[in-house]
C-alpha cells in the first residue's frame, strides 16, 4: 500500500503542483487550506505524512505541527516552505517535523524528501543546510533577529492564536468565534499580548506577527511548482 499523503497549502497552484508530483508513488488523503483544518484533517485522516506551509492562515503552520505531535505524535511532518532562514529552520524541527524543503526545490527533492522522513530519516533541502553551516562558520554581528530580541517566546499557545487573528484582520467577535472563547477572553489576551511585546497598536501587532512566520508578508506571491 502506498503511504498516505496529506497537503496542507492555502496556494491552490502550489498544492495542485504538488500532488501533481506525488501522486505516482504515494496515496494523496486530502488537501486542506488553513491550520485548523489540518489538525482536524490529520486526526480524521491518520496520513503517514502531512506536508505543512509554515504560513497557513487561522494557525500558522508550525503551531498546527505542535498540536499534531501532541494528540498524534506517530504521523510524520514535512515543512514545504518559503522561509529558509535559522529561526523558521530551528522553530520547525523544534515542533516536531522531520523534514524541511523549501518550495523552490521541491520539484527536485520533494519525493525524496519525503520517502527519507518515512523511513525515520530528517532530511532538509541542501541550500537551507548549507546556509546553516555558513552561519554557524560566520556568524552575524549581534542584532535584531528572532532569535535574539523577539518576545515570542514568551507568548503562550493561546496568546499566539490571538495574535495570528488579529494580524490577519479578525475582529475581536470573529476571534472569539474562531476560538469559541467570550469577546472579554480575546480582549484580556490582547491586552496582554501588546504589553509583553511593547507595542501600541494592531499595525505593530501584525508587524511582529509576520516578523516571526505566523503570516506572511501581504501579496505574498505564490511560488509555482514545476511539472515533472
Amino acid at each position: 500500500m502506498k503511504p498516505r499523503v496529506l497537503v496542507a497549502d492555502d496556494h491552490t497552484l502550489v498544492a495542485e503542483g504538488v500532488e501533481k508530483l506525488l501522486e505516482h508513488d504515494f496515496q494523496l488523503c486530502g488537501r486542506v487550506a488553513d491550520g485548523r483544518a489540518l489538525v482536524r484533517a490529520v486526526e480524521k485522516e491518520k496520513p503517514d505524512i502531512a506536508l505543512v506551509d509554515i504560513a497557513l492562515p487561522l494557525l500558522n503552520g508550525l503551531d498546527a505541527c505542535r498540536q499534531i505531535k501532541k494528540s498524534m505524535p506517530e504521523v510524520k511532518l514535512l515543512v514545504l516552505t518559503m522561509h529558509g532562514e535559522q529561526y523558521f529552520v530551528t522553530e520547525a524541527f523544534r515542533a516536531g517535523v522531520s523534514g524541511y524543503v523549501l518550495k523552490q526545490s521541491v520539484a527536485e527533492e520533494l519525493v525524496f524528501a519525503i520517502k527519507e522522513v518515512l523511513k525515520g530519516r530528517l532530511y532538509v533541502s541542501p541550500s537551507v543546510a548549507e546556509n546553516l553551516v555558513e552561519q554557524a562558520l560566520n556568524p552575524a554581528e549581534p542584532g535584531p533577529s528572532p532569535t535574539t530580541t523577539s518576545n515570542d517566546n514568551k507568548l503562550s499557545a493561546r496568546q499566539r492564536e490571538v495574535l495570528q487573528l488579529i494580524a490577519e484582520g479578525q475582529s475581536t467577535k470573529e476571534i472569539a468565534s474562531t476560538l469559541n472563547v467570550s469577546i472579554k477572553t480575546v480582549e484580556f489576551h490582547k491586552t496582554r499580548i501588546m504589553k509583553q511585546l511593547g507595542v501600541h497598536s494592531t499595525a505593530e501587532l501584525t508587524k511582529h506577527a509576520i516578523s516571526i512566520g505566523l503570516i506572511a508578508m501581504p501579496h505574498q506571491p505564490t511560488v509555482p511548482v514545476p511539472q515533472p
